[in-house]
């Protein structure tokens, strides 16, 4: 999160709210944070004005806080009202993260964020309060009792929350139980695509048995290991059969999303890799019937325009040298 030229307005808009009565409270991931430039300026910020706020997972020896630097929270979520919520990929910060390597690359990121209406709201919110919760001691119970009107939606969804807090990894588990239910098409979009040998298996097993299998991936990463480390899973997905799409530099697709068949479309912020698994609290949201799928397939197809396809041929003719970095990427993803 940052406060910059792009987020002014939201945190300006927040601050009148605050100010007006209205109740805002705002969480954000310590670390993630702490390392964008501007951070203390947000801080300042938040300070002066009347938001409820608390920094996530804080790292704050001096002031007797602290928590495991390994862990995360990579939720996105807003929720206004208990009736409108938003979550997806994208994080409050200008498209180069206010970083000016970013910015002489031309770096842009490429984010998808849905807005949901009716019972899911509450689900959502209850997410937020748990984190809240867990920060502040403060519960929210008396405001997440929000009567639903038991009407007909357009859609039948399910926030699916994990994390390390969770017994069982939620998220690998729900990715990997779809995955073998397909049928006939997988399309996955996966900035970070670092994922364990169950969800490897899963993939490869359900584009050699005849899925149509693709994946939308970014040309060129912005995290050096873990873009090469991505790199060395290309080959067995390609000799599998998966069809590789990488998308453009300098954009970096940060968007998290598949379908699978016609039925279900699952979006949020979990990445496909080892750290949204094990060490980040993460929350998706599942999507079932032909509307969901749609919707996200126009998305796809617009990717896929920005996009050149990996062929296993040109692959294999990669330098040396970077399959050489490749390979020695892949030996620290379980630590990134």
């Amino acid at each position: 999160m940052s406060s910059d030229s792009v987020t002014d307005e939201l945190l300006t808009e927040l601050e009148k709210a605050a100010a007006r009565g209205v109740n805002v409270r705002l969480l954000f991931d310590h670390i993630g944070t702490l390392r964008i430039p501007g951070y203390r300026k947000l801080v300042r910020r938040l300070k002066r004005g009347q938001i409820q706020w608390r920094r996530m997972l804080p790292l704050l020896p001096i002031h007797g806080q602290w928590r495991r630097p390994d862990l995360r929270n990579h939720r996105k979520i807003l929720v206004i009202d208990g009736e409108i919520a938003f979550t997806g990929s994208q994080n409050l910060i200008e498209p180069s993260y206010n970083n000016p390597k970013h910015r002489r690359a031309g770096r842009k990121w490429v984010e998808l964020m849905a807005r949901m209406e009716g019972p899911i709201v509450a689900t959502l919110n209850v997410v937020f309060a748990t984190d809240w919760l867990s920060e502040t001691d403060e519960s929210l119970e008396h405001q997440l009792q929000v009567a639903v009107q038991a009407t007909p939606g357009r859609m039948t969804a399910q926030v699916v929350p994990s994390g390390p807090g969770f017994v069982t990894e939620n998220n690998l588990r729900l990715f990997n139980t779809l995955i073998y239910s397909a049928q006939h098409r997988i399309s996955i979009c996966s900035p970070y695509f670092v994922p364990d040998d169950s969800l490897l298996y899963a993939i490869t097993t359900a584009a050699q048995r005849g899925v149509d299998v693709e994946l939308f991936v970014s040309e060129k990463g912005d995290q050096f290991l873990v873009h090469h480390a991505q790199r060395s899973y290309y080959e067995a997905l390609l000799e599998a059969g998966v069809r590789i799409y990488l998308y453009r530099a300098p954009y970096v697709l940060h968007a998290k999303h598949f379908t699978i068949d016609e039925e279900v479309a699952v979006l949020g912020s979990s990445n496909m890799d080892m750290r949204s698994f094990s060490l980040n609290m993460e929350v998706s949201v599942m999507l079932l019937g032909a509307e969901a799928v749609d919707s996200m397939r126009s998305v796809e197809s617009s990717y896929r325009e920005m996009c050149r396809e990996l062929t296993l041929e040109g692959w294999l003719h990669r330098p040396m040298l970077a399959k050489y970095v490749d390979n020695v990427a892949r030996l620290t993803a379980t630590l990134q």
